[in-house]
Formats: C-alpha cells, structure tokens, sequence
C-alpha cells in the first residue's frame, strides 16, 4: 500500500485537488472566481519555468553526445521506427476524434470564441523563428526557443574540448531547473483546485461531461493500440514468433509500468524482457534506455486528444488540414521534448497551447486530461519501446533476426 501510494502520489493529490476544487465549484457558484488569481498564480510559474527548462534539457542532451560510427546504421533505423510509431499512434487518434467527435458534447462549455487567426504562412514563420534574441524568452516563441536550443546543443557538441566548459554549465543548468519544475508542480495540487473550481463554479458542471468522453475515447484508443498494434509491430518484426514471445514476456513490463507510472523506472524490466526475446544487446542497450525519453507512442495518443478538448472548449474545429498537419508535428515534439522532464507531459501542452495561439486558460484542461490518463500512457509509453527495440532488430539484423538469436 505504501508503495502504490509513494508511486501515485502525484496523481493522488493532483486528483483530489480537482475533486475539491470542483466540488467548492458546484456549492458556491460563481463566488469562487476569488479564487481565480491562486489558479493563475500557478500557471504563470509554469509559463516561468517552462523556457530555461527545455532550453537546458535539450541542449545538454545533445552537447553530451558521443560520436560512434558503430552504431550508426542502427540509430537512423531507431530514429525512423519511433517517429513512425509515433505518427501511427496521432493518426489513428485523429481518426477516433473524427468519428467520435468531442465537440459536439461540447457547446455548452466554449470558453470563449476570441482567438487570434493569422495566415499559415505567417503562423509557420512565427512558429519556427523570432527576429529578436530576447523573442525567445517567451512562451509564444516555444518552438523557436527549442530550435536554438538544438542549435546550441550541436555547437556545443562541435566545439569538443574547448566548450567543455559551456557543456557543464548546461549540464548544471539541465538539473537546477529540473529541479525548480518539480518544486513548482508540489503547487499543482492547490492551483489546479483553484482553477477548476472557477471553471466548474462559472461554466457549469457540463465540463465534466467533456473530460468523460474524451477520457473514453483516450482509454478506448489507447487499449487498441495495445493489444493490435503491438501484436502487428511484433509480427512485422518476427512473425507470429514474434508476437509470441513479445506478449510472453511483457508481462512483467506491463505491471511495472502502470505500478510505477514511470518509463524510466521501467528501463530494467524492459533491459531483461529484450534479453529473453532476444534482441541484440547493442540495440537493446541504446533503444530502450533512449525510448524511454524520446519515444512516447501513449504520449501522442493523449497530445491529439488534449488538442481537440482545448480546440473544442474555444469552440474552433480541429478537422482542418493545416490543424491536423500541424497537430502531427506538435506531437512527434511533444514526444521527444517531454522525455527526460518532470511532468513532461505538461511541457507539452504549453507548446501546443503557445503553437496555436490559445491563451493561458487553455492550459488546466490539457493538464487534467494529462493527469487522467497518465497511468495507460506511461503503459504504452514503456512497453512500447521493446516492440520498438524489435523492430530496429528487424531492419539492422535482417529478418532472420529472431531466429539466429533464439
């Protein structure tokens, strides 16, 4: 019992911060915008935190690097088989919105129908780049600032020995603000109850109609993915001998990751079932270790259902291709930003929120939703990375991986 409380925690008091703030929502009405200000309070640390985090995760990451011609068919294979997984993963999700659209549960709830539209052309210009250094400072210029950040990160990495330096400090800087992001969500709690509790008390307890049906379509989706998709990646890698002894041993994955709720804490349990499938260990080794932060198929199920719960609270449709195709792009970053990062999941939804335009109200309910599926996506978040790890095999050994290896 100790255990499952020390695992689930966060979610535990996250969640009975929004049961209270919803419940003082629903018994004092709209005399609960008192407490608005706690709730903004909260988000605006976040929007604070949020910049210097993603600047020093990203680019120590990659300034750390260390050149290995070895393993480099490999790592392109890797790269390829988890962005495609990934973009399935959004892709079968938008279809699942399409025919069970959450919108139309949805008009009672519109937040409000003021949002700025600007051309595509000008969108794509302002989402990839700033004129002015201090620019990227911003939550608006979220994915500029994630450029520069790579940028930063490859220079660092060319520089060798003579950045060692500049590398440290990002190190350093890397596990400060870890740190700070983690010091901030111990508020998540009290100011997420305070914003849901302005929500509920103004805009009704129809809101809770809203999160059901897009919580169903999430588990509904993300249930599918696990058990056909998986089995399909696992046949493409070895057939039916594959999809054999990947279910023979997930098992203990599986329970691991939803006891942990943590895909790093799932790195071992992983390790040995890639072991017992047989997959090579200099795939395994790298690809699940890595897969663990950057590869986040449950993640992008939820990102393209957070999407279209915001998009639908403004009252704006999220069918239109520019959306959608800007969606896919939100989230194979989403999935490869969030790893590595406390509560990565919320990074995020502020990059979504800031690529779209929405205001700063667009973030609660992203972050609920988050909360609520968190136990299935870290689920599918891990265990996916040793179908991934068999797929790698598939395309670096040959197809004849599996059985050379048995």
């Amino acid at each position: 019992m100790n255990s499952f409380y020390s695992n689930y925690k966060g979610i535990i008091w996250l969640l009975a911060g929004i049961i209270a703030g919803s419940i003082a929502g629903l018994l004092f009405g709209q005399r609960v915008s008192i407490l608005k200000p706690v709730g903004e309070i909260f988000l605006n640390l976040l929007f604070t935190a949020v910049i210097p985090l993603v600047f020093f995760s990203i680019a120590s990451a990659i300034g750390s690097l260390k050149e290995s011609n070895k393993l480099s068919k490999m790592m392109t294979v890797m790269g390829l088989v988890f962005l495609a997984t990934v973009i399935i993963s959004a892709c079968l999700t938008i279809l699942a919105v399409r025919i069970f659209p959450i919108h139309e549960q949805m008009t009672a709830a519109t937040l409000t129908e003021t949002i700025d539209k600007k051309p595509f052309g000008d969108q794509v210009t302002q989402l990839f780049t700033t004129s002015e250094f201090y620019e990227l400072l911003s939550r608006k210029s979220m994915l500029a600032m994630i450029i520069f950040s790579v940028l930063t990160g490859f220079a660092t990495l060319r520089a060798g020995t003579a950045g060692a330096a500049f590398s440290a400090f990002l190190v350093s800087g890397n596990e400060i603000f870890k740190n700070v992001f983690v010091i901030i969500m111990k508020l998540a709690p009290v100011g997420l109850g305070a914003y849901f509790a302005y929500q509920v008390g103004i805009f009704g307890p129809q809101l809770f109609g809203t999160y059901a049906r897009s919580l169903g379509i999430y588990y509904g989706v993300g249930a599918f993915y696990f058990v056909f998709l998986f089995s399909f990646y696992a046949f493409v890698a070895g057939g039916i001998k594959g999809i054999r002894k990947y279910w023979k041993n997930n098992i203990v994955p599986s329970a691991t990751a939803v006891g942990t709720c943590s895909s790093i804490a799932n790195i071992p349990a992983n390790l040995e079932a890639a072991e017992k499938i047989g997959i090579p260990q200099y795939i395994s080794n790298v690809t699940i270790p890595l897969g663990a932060t950057l590869h986040k198929d449950g993640s992008s199920i939820s990102s393209i259902i957070k999407m279209a719960v915001v998009f639908a609270l403004f009252g704006k449709g999220f069918d239109s291709i520019e959306t959608i195709v800007l969606a896919l792009g939100m989230t194979v970053l989403v999935s490869i930003v969030e790893g590595g990062i406390p509560n990565g999941g919320y990074v995020g939804e502020l990059l979504f929120i800031s690529a779209y335009g929405f205001p700063p109200e667009a973030l609660p309910p992203a972050m609920i939703i988050g909360t609520l599926v968190d136990p299935m996506a870290t689920l599918l978040n891990s265990t996916g990375d040793t179908v991934a790890a068999m797929l790698v095999a598939r395309f670096t050994e040959g197809k004849n991986w599996l059985t050379t290896k048995a």
